[in-house]
């Protein structure tokens, strides 16, 4: 966040004084107005804090008033408000309020402008009584980012605000990103307000047209090898849908061909008879650009140590996972990506869940350091990062990929990227983005329970989502 701010004081020496914060509010206003409706008779509750996304609220507020809404200000620390805005928010015929609960009860919009991206810890006792009777009442628009939640890592310590929308300035800030903050930003909308920003950020979030350059698409003198062959180690006599599962993300990810190696081969084969199938060890299994191992295999091992000294990218997800050590990754000459969701990541590194949950964003970053491989910390907000560079988010997940499956699905899908020749990170994060649109597109407009088998049958149809 130290570059947002740096950029934020470098436009404000440009701008007459107070220009910045004209230009936030008048954004913040707009999309208040379109949540509305109608704003003429509306009543609004600025719940203003000491700093300047208070100031926001408050210019914000005022023109609201001027177009004829009911605008009360409940101010946290009335000595410390901003005192250009709260003019602004009077002169307009908005008024400080006299009775919070009152007026949060009566609101048809709260605008949270407590605290901004320089807060730190939860929210007071105070402020966060506010919030929650604000919750309760009307919806709730965030002020640059909901208060309480951390801006750098996304990361939720004590209360904090749960925002139906936020209205960032400038950028994306990771908080709004990553969970467990991202659910509490709600729907994003983001202004600019003219910040001169660097090329590289600390945080990346995919769009269709950087998917669609990355993806690997076949030439006219393509044959399957070209195109990239996987090779997939998963499933066991306990979990043959698992190999299914694998092989058909691996399949539709665009793969030339997959090379199936387990003891599932009669299942795999009767869905996907292309699938080219081998009784094992994997280095006896012919040629392969890529393997993905680990789905379904329980304590089945032995094919690790086979596909590990592979000189190929190799992904490691589910079982295969449980016998990794950061010294055999290590070894390594070409690339290993990880995939753990975050109960593997807590025993990859050795604490618990809740605590993996809590911090994503660092947890991923330490993974990818003490493994020195690329990490796809599966979730709601799945993140993939090497050792060092940008964080890359997935932006299209959602909360029906919490299903039995499909995360194997992913894995196959991500080999077959891997095998074409992307770099593990662009694979793992093209995957994803692929994954959650298949997914989506499954659940359907109005949202339904998927299986994954699903999810694998819509890849097809994701592909076209982000290449027409």
């Amino acid at each position: 966040m130290e570059t947002v701010r740096a950029a934020e004081r470098e436009l404000m020496a440009r701008l007459p004084g107070g220009a910045l914060m004209q230009r936030a509010a008048a954004g913040l206003a707009v999309a208040c107005g379109e949540l509305l409706g109608k704003v003429y008779g509306s009543r609004v509750v600025l719940l203003v804090g000491s700093g300047d996304n208070g100031g926001d609220a408050l210019y914000a507020g005022a023109r609201l008033a001027r177009r004829g809404a009911g605008v009360a200000a409940v101010l946290l620390s009335p000595e410390r408000a901003h005192q250009g805005g709260l003019a602004a928010l009077r002169a307009a015929g908005g008024r400080v309020s006299d009775d919070a609960p009152r007026d949060i009860g009566r609101a048809d919009l709260v605008v949270d402008g407590i605290v901004g991206i320089g807060g730190r810890g939860g929210l007071r006792p105070e402020a966060a009584q506010l919030a929650r009777a604000a919750w309760e009442s009307a919806p709730v628009v965030a002020v640059d980012l909901p208060s309480g939640v951390d801006a750098d890592s996304g990361e939720v310590h004590g209360d904090a605000v749960w925002a139906d929308a936020t209205v960032t300035f400038g950028a994306y800030k990771p908080g709004l990103l990553i969970d467990p903050a991202r659910e509490r930003a709600g729907a994003l909308r983001l202004v600019d307000i003219g910040l001169t920003l660097p090329q590289e950020a600390e945080l990346e979030a995919l769009q269709h047209a950087d998917v669609a350059e990355l993806l690997p698409r076949p030439a006219p003198e393509s044959d399957k090898y070209r195109r990239g062959v996987v090779g997939v180690v998963a499933g066991s006599a306990r979990y043959p849908g698992a190999a299914v599962l694998a092989v058909a993300g691996a399949l539709r990810g665009g793969a030339g061909a997959v090379r199936y190696v387990g003891p599932a081969a009669d299942a795999v084969l009767a869905r996907f008879p292309e699938t080219l199938v081998h009784p094992g060890p994997p280095d006896k299994a012919g040629r392969v650009q890529s393997w993905v191992i680990g789905p379904g295999i329980g304590d089945e091992a032995d094919a690790l140590e086979d596909v590990l000294a592979a000189d190929v990218p190799v992904l490691v997800d589910a079982d295969g996972l449980r016998f990794l050590t950061p010294e055999r990754v290590r070894e390594r000459t070409a690339e290993t990506l990880l995939t753990p969701h975050a109960g593997e990541a807590a025993a990859l590194l050795g604490r618990g869940r809740e605590e993996v949950e809590a911090a994503r964003l660092a947890s991923v970053r330490e993974l990818a350091a003490r493994y020195g491989a690329t990490v796809l910390l599966k979730g709601s907000t799945t993140l993939v990062t090497e050792a060092d560079g940008p964080v890359r988010v997935n932006p299209t997940g959602t909360g029906w990929l919490a299903t039995a499956g499909s995360g194997d699905v992913l894995s196959g899908v991500t080999g077959s990227l891997l095998a074409a020749g992307l770099p593990a990170r662009d694979a793992g994060s093209v995957g994803a983005y692929l994954h959650g649109l298949a997914a989506r597109r499954a659940a359907g407009p109005d949202g339904a329970p998927v299986l994954a088998s699903e999810v694998a049958a819509h890849l097809g149809a994701a592909w076209r989502d982000v290449t027409h």
